[in-house]
């Protein structure tokens, strides 16, 4: 299984998690790992045609990124908005993304327990991650259960080396079920 990892933090080497992540993934065969404020620098432009044919390589895509304000950072959306276009995504022989599959990566600050309907975020996890699940069905691809690790800034070394353990084998598995991803 050929996955491509797409990372999104504003400034990766400021980050302890999800460097981790990327350092890790980076040395794994069969995965090709992008730190997409490289690719697109400050501007963050991408070149349609180069992203594309890295993900028509890919049987899986893995979205990694710190939960900011409740979404990703701007660099993943500018990706997806120039990445996938009508004709490649969706639309008129836009069947790309077709089967493929997407699992997303993530790091929060807060604990498990704050993303709940009766905690100071008032929904889940889930909940907040429906838009990217919709984009996953609009254009035809396999939505599966996002990793989460959570309170990723306290920076406990133990937490964050077993995440990363998790995490590859997460991404690595070759048949996933729908009740695993979440730490």
């Amino acid at each position: 299984m050929n996955t491509l990892v797409l990372t999104a933090h504003p400034d990766l080497s400021t980050s302890t998690a999800n460097r981790t992540w990327f350092e890790a993934l980076s040395d794994i065969e069969g995965i090709v790992t992008r730190d997409l404020m490289t690719v697109g620098g400050a501007e963050m432009r991408f070149d349609p045609a180069t992203e594309q044919a890295l993900i028509e390589q890919a049987d899986r895509i893995v979205m990694q990124f710190p939960f900011y304000w409740y979404s990703s950072p701007p660099v993943l959306k500018a990706w997806i908005d120039q990445v996938f276009l009508f004709g490649f995504a969706y639309g008129q022989g836009g069947n790309k993304l077709q089967d493929k599959e997407l699992i997303l990566a993530i790091t929060t600050g807060g604990p498990i327990e704050s993303f709940q309907p009766s905690s100071y975020n008032h929904f889940s996890m889930n909940e907040f991650l429906t838009p990217f699940e919709q984009t996953a069905k609009m254009i035809g691809m396999h939505y599966l259960p996002p990793f989460v690790f959570h309170s990723a800034m306290s920076r406990d070394k133990t937490k964050l080396n077993a995440s990363t353990s998790k995490l590859i084998t997460y991404i690595t598995k070759p048949h996933l079920k729908s009740h695993e991803g979440i730490l």
